[in-house]
């Protein structure tokens, strides 16, 4: 009988547990199901989101390579461009949208928009490589409008050393413009020594060194 009263007493103890947290126990399964059903159901949506990311740029480069852009395609291109921007955002596509709306632009003769379009990617972006790219193509926007002291000082920013040939370059092009000679001989000669060690070879810079040479024998 005591063996009986226990069990019964444990059995009553059980009762007692369940209902004052079985409701509990329920929610936290249901919770953590969902949980699993969410975070999965996240996993699928990003994934989606960067399939079409990729995909949309994949049109905008097909299109961008096109030696000339019809009116319609241009127009494809610029809604490509707004798309990567307002739905991926928060993506690498959306940096690299910015390039090409830039490079758009200037095909198209708004040098402005152009140039709005690479400061908002300096300013944005937390990619330096990217962000060097856009000052190397900002500093050539800034000196074909004849703003050379402000291309110069863009060449002054961060920009990494994979892209310090063409930096120096973009400087010696610009030192040209300008008629420094001097200046344009170094810039130049620094880009093809930079090359050279990092094996990335920058074409035109023996003709533009020889160029200059050939210059300066006439003077």
């Amino acid at each position: 009988m005591a063996e009986l009263r226990t069990e019964e007493e444990q059995l009553e103890a059980i009762k007692r547990w369940w209902k004052e947290n079985g409701t509990s126990l329920i929610a936290g399964a249901v919770l953590a199901a969902a949980g699993v059903f969410g975070w999965n159901a996240w996993q699928d949506y990003q994934e989606g989101q960067s399939v079409a990311a990729s995909s949309s740029y994949q049109q905008l480069l097909d299109l961008a390579s096109r030696d000339e852009l019809s009116d319609n395609a241009l127009t494809q291109a610029e809604s490509l461009v707004a798309s990567l921007r307002e739905d991926h955002g928060d993506t690498l596509y959306s940096e690299l949208a910015l390039l090409m709306e830039a490079r758009l632009e200037v095909d198209g003769g708004d040098l402005e928009a152009a140039r709005e379009a690479l400061e908002s990617l300096i300013e944005s972006s937390d990619d330096g490589y990217l962000v060097g790219i856009a000052r190397l193509r900002l500093a050539r926007l800034q000196s074909a409008e004849g703003q050379h002291d402000t291309a110069l000082a863009t060449l002054d920013g961060d920009i990494p050393a994979a892209l310090a040939a063409q930096r120096d370059n973009i400087r010696g092009d610009i030192y040209h413009a300008t008629g420094q000679r001097d200046q344009a001989a170094k810039a130049w000669q620094s880009a093809q020594t930079l090359a050279d060690e990092n094996g990335q070879p920058l074409h035109g810079i023996s003709l533009k060194l020889d160029d200059l040479g050939d210059q300066e024998a006439t003077l």
